[in-house]
């Protein structure tokens, strides 16, 4: 025997209806079978509503209208793909069914009596229409169907909402009744008897409770839960995206979760399936293919493997002072049995017999009625000050931690703290369950669901991610978010995810710390109307429990540059092809990397020089190894490379210098190429990394343009001023075209520190000869590498291969 229960949301529409259906056939071909269903998705809720409305004497007629036109929707929709439906007579029991429900609410309001009995039966309608739908539905289709009736076979207590009940009873009822051979059994959900034969309902989620009672009496095998969801998740998917569907999970675990705020379960679901030892797999309607999630009892006694995470946000905590040490064991059992009799529960407790004092845990809902009942109960104990209830502290949050045995063992403990010290938590307590199966946090923080993705991603995970925080969306910026979105699979194959939290320019700022979409992130940065600041960029990147932030400069603003000490101050990476921090004032410079020891956080600049060549890495890597700078010489601009390659094509220098900018290969202001002050800027950069002490002045530039040039500040203004200068540059590359020589605009680096940016003739047999269009050349002598030295050759600018550069420092931030 197998029992299946369908969710609401799998009986929404006439499509998924029949979906079922079909998923009903499929499975009585192989078992004995019993359904039980739920009332269609909406429809309890708006049942709900009409008790409200007669407690509040409102008129419901709109909601009766929005109830019978789901049912006839779904009837009618039923009827067009299923031949020999009985269409009209389900449409006939709806309107019937509900004109009934009508005039006898009628008559309560004129007797002015709310009765608990009426609102159980006007709760219950959605799951008695559910399941005749679906058995006339199993009859078109030839199938032989029978009923159990719920009111008459499941025996409960006299609650009409909240009934529990009781298994011995109703499961001699059940199996007194005379089942025929080959029969589809069908049972509403959600629905029993009291002892007087009076329909009662069985609290929210009460239909997975009817199929588990169900499958107690029929001796069945499995108890399968349909829903909308693939099974049971590490954590809830709707906070964490990255939650891990679990294939198996044991009925204490189960227990443990659903107590502690997982919405897969109600305990009583659980606990007479895990008494009888019957299977309860968790399927989704939509994938009926797809495996689920497997609960059973066993289960490896030495597994300790996590198997989820789950959360509670209103918690409140009761301290209780024993001011008698004698007594706190009496005082303790007395709570206890309070609690039981007024059916609280009490989620966990702590004794604490060095303070003579006892913390308890309950959900906030029960706060106010609890303070009265312990006050009216303990009224002895208050009037002889034996207690006293000292605090009721209602902000607290829950976070618990299940998996087999965990608490016994300390490998896994150690685990759970090392992704503690990740967030931000404040935490006030930490505890156990008697099961020993769950670890439970207690804090006050409000940000509980990001610190949650923080835990459950270091506990399933292997994962890294990277929280990107980007200024700047020029060509390198845009050229790098191309560059991630079309890696994103691949790095997601490698347990790697790059998440786009801030995109920004100098005026606007678009912020999502879930992540950007990056197909349609112009859009939204187009309607965002948040603007730029950096110091909120900072605090978003600070103040969020991020896994590993990092805020890449795309720009070349000295005002950004002035703010990387504090981000590194607040434990924030930093990526950036802006040189302006670097070669700000040693003091500067030496600052930057002084706190970046101190948090240790990351500052990489790998493209400040040469874009994609790994210059940077190339010579930390021979310092560290005991090498020595002899000697630098070198192309360190791919975009006076490109242009004194379209001089000797025969372009002019301002055509050369338009055609550079708009491919990308000019700083923001080409003057800052041709004034030599960018290749000034590296060079000073290679230089401190060499371990020379200087500051941007030491290094000297010859210029190639006139001074009145170099003070205009305007770009469009320069490049206008520029064409002058074509008949110069024309004459100077015609000259040494004469020596069969070429002009390359070279920096040096000599023994001492002694630097120079100037542009120079070169003939064949120097290696930077054929160095143009976009590339540049390295050339090292160190202790190591001579009389042969070491170069580094390759694109030295241009949006993709800067890009490329930023990409690669960003996997070094990886652990």
């Amino acid at each position: 025997m197998r029992i299946l229960k369908f969710g609401g949301t799998s009986l929404s529409n006439s499509k998924k209806f029949l979906e079922v259906s079909k998923i009903i056939e499929k499975k009585f071909k192989n078992d004995n079978i019993a359904i039980v269903l739920s009332a269609p998705a909406k429809i309890t809720n708006y049942l709900e509503q009409i008790n409200k409305n007669i407690t509040f004497n409102k008129n419901s007629k709109n909601i009766f209208q929005k109830i019978e036109t789901i049912f006839y929707e779904l009837s009618n929709g039923i009827n067009k793909q299923q031949n020999n439906f009985p269409n009209n007579n389900i449409n006939k029991y709806i309107t019937n069914t509900f004109d009934d429900l009508k005039n006898k609410i009628k008559k309560i309001k004129l007797l002015n009596d709310n009765s608990k009995k009426l609102f159980s039966e006007i709760i219950s309608k959605g799951e008695i229409i559910s399941i005749k739908i679906m058995q006339q539905l199993l009859i078109s289709k030839n199938y032989l169907t029978f009923y159990i009736d719920p009111i008459k076979n499941i025996v409960t207590n006299n609650d009409y909402f909240e009934s529990d009940v009781n298994i011995s009873k109703t499961k001699k009822n059940i199996q007194k009744i005379k089942i025929p051979n080959k029969h589809i059994i069908l049972m509403p959900g959600f629905i029993a008897g009291n002892k007087n034969h009076e329909l009662v309902t069985l609290g929210r989620n009460g239909s997975d409770y009817s199929a588990a009672i169900l499958a107690v009496c029929l001796n069945a095998k499995v108890c399968e839960i349909w829903t909308d969801v693939d099974g049971i998740y590490t954590s809830d998917p709707k906070i964490i995206p990255t939650a891990k569907l679990l294939k198996s999970i044991s009925y204490q675990e189960a227990i443990e979760l659903s107590s502690f705020g997982a919405k897969i379960l109600h305990p009583k679901t659980i606990l007479p399936l895990f008494k009888s030892n019957i299977k309860c797999i968790i399927k989704n309607t939509y994938f009926p293919e797809k495996t689920g999630t497997i609960i059973q009892n066993i289960f490896e006694e030495q597994s300790t493997n996590i198997k989820g995470i789950t959360y509670l946000n209103n918690i409140v905590n009761i301290v209780i002072k024993i001011n008698i040490f004698k007594n706190i064991n009496f005082i303790i059992e007395k709570i206890f049995s309070i609690f039981l009799n007024f059916d609280i529960q009490i989620l966990f407790h702590v004794t604490s017999y060095l303070e003579n004092k006892i913390y308890f845990y309950i959900i906030q809902k029960y706060k106010d009625q609890i303070k009265n009942i312990l006050k009216k109960k303990l009224q002895k104990e208050l009037i002889y000050d034996i207690i006293n209830i000292i605090n009721i502290d209602q902000t607290l949050k829950l976070i618990n931690i299940v998996g087999n045995n965990i608490n016994n063992n300390i490998n896994v403990q150690k685990k759970i703290f090392l992704s503690l010290k990740n967030t931000n938590l404040n935490i006030i307590s930490t505890n156990t369950t008697f099961s020993k199966n769950s670890f439970i946090i207690i804090t006050n923080n409000n940000n509980i669901h990001e610190n949650i993705k923080i835990i459950h991603n270091k506990l399933f995970y292997k994962i890294n991610i990277i929280e990107i925080f980007l200024i700047g969306i020029g060509g390198v910026a845009k050229a790098l978010l191309k560059q991630i979105q079309k890696q994103s699979q691949i790095l997601k194959n490698k347990n790697i995810i790059f998440k786009i939290c801030s995109i920004s320019n100098s005026k606007k700022m678009l912020i999502n710390l879930d992540g950007i979409n990056l197909i349609t992130w112009k859009e939204q940065f187009h309607t965002t109307h948040k603007k730029f600041c950096i110091k909120k960029i900072i605090k978003y990147a600070k103040n969020i429990s991020l896994f590993n932030p990092v805020i890449i400069d795309c720009t070349a603003s000295q005002e950004i540059a002035n703010f990387y000490y504090d981000i590194l101050k607040n434990n924030i990476n930093i990526v950036t092809p802006n040189k302006k921090a670097n070669t700000n004032t040693w003091k500067e410079y030496a600052n930057i990397r002084n706190i970046a020891i101190k948090k240790n956080k990351k500052f990489f600049y790998e493209t400040n020089v040469s874009a994609g060549l790994p210059i940077i890495k190339t010579l930390k890597n021979l310092f560290d190894s005991g090498d020595e700078l002899i000697s630098f010489e070198g192309i360190l601009s791919g975009s006076l490379s490109f242009i004194f390659g379209k001089l000797e094509e025969g372009l002019s220098i301002s055509e050369a210098t338009i055609m550079a900018k708009k491919l990308g290969f000019t700083e923001p202001n080409p003057k800052d190429d041709l004034s030599g002050l960018d290749v000034a800027r590296k060079l000073l950069i290679l230089a401190r990394e060499s371990g020379y002490k200087l500051e941007l002045e030491d290094i000297k530039i010859i210029p190639i343009l006139p001074k009145y040039m170099l003070k205009i500040k305007d770009k469009n203004t320069f490049i206008s001023e520029l064409s002058k200068l074509n008949e110069y540059f024309y004459n100077k590359i015609k000259l040494a075209k004469k020596y069969k020589k070429v002009l390359r605009f070279i920096g040096t680096i000599k023994k001492g520190g002694l630097c120079k940016v100037e542009l120079t003739e070169v003939d064949k047999k120097n290696p930077l000869y054929n160095v143009k269009n976009g590339e540049n050349a390295l050339i090292i002598y160190s202790k190591y590498y001579q009389p042969i030295p070491l170069v580094l050759k390759g694109y030295g600018a241009g949006n993709n291969v800067t890009a490329a550069g930023i990409f690669s420092d960003l996997l070094q931030l990886l652990p």
